[in-house]
């Protein structure tokens, strides 16, 4: 016996991969609805590669009573009116956007890394999914944290267009296409042109000279992993399509080598270590589009503190950092609550 699921934003990037992960994993479903808003009733969308089209539903008059789990892409204020009521007929909510993860009634999930703190979810009806370039990070972290306890990490992301949805990558393509023409490749989505330069600036700035995205980084990482890890971070949005990078300063409060290191993340969950000091010994974001791992380069010791690590971590920002990781959660919750399959 499966589980009755919807996937809301199902005609977004997020919403798309959503539909493609269920299929490729072969989640158990009795049921399937894919809905949206309004402009987008009626289409028609494929459920990954299995040949199946299901007709897109308008979210404003969707019946969620009857569902077991939602699938949330569908942005903040869309959630923020969505959640509650489909929380409130039993449908459990699984939401990529921002908007809980942060309240302490709500746990945000990742798999590999805490997957005992969705025991919690009963109190909303709610499981939050992190921020794409968080979701990736810990996956690394984790192991090693358990290993040696991380005390302090500097991150630098190198962060794709398409965590800006399909008119970040609409905008690479277009501002690319019009310099070599010699056109004009003024920005609309970003704030200076993303085509053949980098932007250290994703979402809003805070007071403090932070962005959002930084500080996302900052409070998720403590509420997945640990509350006394100490984080900084750089965010960046670079002229790549698909996949996010993030080069991982790690200062550690026990003694690890680069050896144990690299051992340690070859056995960890959710984890590919390719890692050979030679020409194109590494994974690039080219290389992680459409897989399921978060690849972990270059892990070396940073001698400029007591025990210290360096990584380089790639992961494809749509799937781990979104749509992968929530379906991985939709696949713990049936373990250890619904239990129907």
């Amino acid at each position: 016996m499966g589980y009755r699921v919807v996937v809301a934003g199902a005609t977004g990037n997020v919403g798309r991969e959503m539909l493609n992960i269920l299929a490729e994993r072969e989640f158990p479903l009795d049921d399937l609805a894919v809905v949206a808003s309004a402009r987008s009733q009626g289409d028609m969308i494929d459920f990954g590669e299995t040949g199946k089209q299901y007709k897109v539903q308008n979210i404003e008059h969707f019946d969620w009573s009857g569902w077991d789990i939602a699938l949330f892409a569908i942005g903040s204020d869309a959630t923020k009116i969505y959640a509650p009521k489909a929380a409130a007929a039993g449908c459990t909510v699984i939401d990529n956007s921002s908007l809980y993860r942060m309240d302490p009634d709500v746990p945000l999930i990742v798999p590999e890394v805490n997957p005992e703190a969705i025991d919690g979810y009963k109190k909303r009806n709610i499981i939050a999914n992190p921020n794409c370039s968080t979701a990736q990070m810990v996956v690394a972290l984790k192991p090693l944290h358990d290993a040696a306890t991380i005390k302090r990490v500097v991150v630098s992301t190198y962060q794709s267009v398409s965590g800006a949805g399909k008119a970040g990558m609409d905008e690479l393509f277009e501002q690319s296409r019009n310099i070599f023409v010699g056109d004009p490749a003024e920005p609309k989505k970003f704030t200076k042109q993303i085509a053949f330069n980098v932007i250290p600036h994703i979402d809003k700035f805070l007071d403090d000279g932070y962005t959002k995205e930084e500080w996302k980084m900052v409070v998720e990482t403590k509420k997945i992993m640990d509350p006394k890890v100490k984080v900084t971070a750089t965010c960046v949005r670079v002229p790549v399509f698909v996949g996010h990078s993030e080069a991982i300063n790690i200062e550690l409060e026990n003694e690890l080598s680069a050896e144990d290191a690299q051992k340690i993340l070859r056995e960890a969950p959710g984890v590919m270590l390719v890692d050979k000091r030679e020409d194109g010994g590494y994974v690039t974001p080219v290389e992680c589009v459409g897989e399921f791992a978060t690849y972990v380069s270059r892990v070396r010791e940073d001698p400029t503190v007591e025990n210290g690590l360096v990584l380089w971590c790639v992961s494809d920002n749509l799937r781990k950092g979104a749509a992968l990781n929530a379906v991985q959660i939709a696949e713990l919750l049936g373990r250890r609550h619904l239990k129907k399959a």
